[in-house]
């Protein structure tokens, strides 16, 4: 029986720009490939791969490198939601403790402005207790 799956893995990724800092970032090489187009090669667990400028380099939870063409990374994963440091301490003090419900309902004292926020940002704050989240730098 087939089931449907989900990846639950973070990465780090950015876009592959062709420029001589993400080169050496990476420790690349260059080849021109047989289509007569350049691109620069990355090391990865299963060899040596191709990179094009617009494709993107994932880097996974143990450091390793790999390429995804733009089009199948974007149909592949999703950003992180960006959300205060406030509402991060939150889901630290209240995540294991107390269901997603519970969390959404009943915001601790001392948060200060997190009743607000949490009233105007429910669906990103469910993202961020499910899949992860990354804090908003501070201005």
């Amino acid at each position: 029986m087939i089931k449907v799956y989900r990846k639950t893995a973070t990465i780090k990724a950015e876009r592959f720009d062709g420029s001589d800092e993400m080169i050496e970032r990476y420790d690349m090489g260059f080849q021109l490939a047989p289509n007569g187009k350049g691109g620069a090669i990355i090391k990865t667990l299963e060899g040596d791969l191709l990179v094009h400028v617009g494709d993107w380099i994932a880097t996974g939870t143990n450091g390793e490198h790999w390429a995804i063409a733009d089009d199948v990374f974007k149909k592949t994963y999703a950003e992180l939601p960006v959300i205060p440091e406030m509402v991060s301490k939150y889901i630290e003090v209240v995540q294991g403790e107390v269901a997603l419900y519970d969390a959404m309902d009943t915001v601790l004292a001392g948060f200060g402005t997190l009743p607000n926020w949490m009233s105007n940002n429910q669906d990103l704050f469910a993202r961020a207790w499910l899949d992860g989240y990354t804090v908003e730098e501070e201005k």
